[in-house]
This record gives structure tokens, C-alpha cells and sequence, in this order.
């Protein structure tokens, strides 16, 4: 299992939005412990292939996807790797493997 910079900084960016507190504290200590364990991998080139094809795909359909979940999305495709997510923006991605949160 990895996660990617990406993912790093919405966990990061996430957590420093909070106001400070016991909440913030914790959610800290564990994005931290995650982190540690989980190797992070860069944004491969070929990403951007995944990119461009997801995008379109998406836009076609009339589906929308932020950013980052698409970045995040096609560093997956890129990596062959499922992502786990409880997000259901990522349903319904040709080729990508999901493992749904509950």
C-alpha cells in the first residue's frame, strides 16, 4: 500500500483548516502516523495520460471531478494500483480499481 503527494497534501491541507483543539490534535497525530507508514509516491509522467483521458471521459458524460481527484485518480490508473477511497466521485472510472470505504 502507498499513497501519493497528492493525497499527502489534502490530508495536510484538510487537517490545517481546522480550528485548533482536541480534534485537530488527534487528527494530526494520526495523518502523521499514516504518513510515516504509507511510502509516498510522486506523480508518475504517464499520470498525465490517465489525466487527459479521465477528464474527457468524464466531461462527455457530463460528470464533474475535482482537481486533485482526478490528479489523484490517475496517479492510481498510472501506478496500476486500486485506490481506496470513501469518496464516490471515483465510481464509475474506466480501468480503476476501487475499494470503497464505508
Amino acid at each position: 500500500m502507498v499513497t501519493c503527494t497528492i493525497v499527502r497534501g489534502e490530508i495536510l491541507f484538510g487537517i490545517g483548516r481546522l480550528p485548533s483543539g482536541k480534534r485537530r490534535t488527534e487528527l494530526e497525530r494520526t495523518a502523521h502516523q499514516f504518513l510515516a507508514v504509507f511510502r509516498c509516491e510522486a506523480v508518475p509522467e504517464r499520470a498525465g495520460d490517465f489525466y487527459a483521458a479521465v477528464k474527457l471521459a468524464r466531461q462527455r458524460r457530463g460528470l464533474n471531478l475535482d482537481e486533485n481527484d482526478l490528479w489523484i485518480a490517475a496517479t492510481a490508473l498510472a501506478l496500476d494500483a486500486a485506490l481506496v477511497s470513501r469518496d464516490r466521485d471515483f465510481e464509475g472510472i474506466d480501468g480503476l480499481p476501487l475499494v470503497a470505504l464505508a
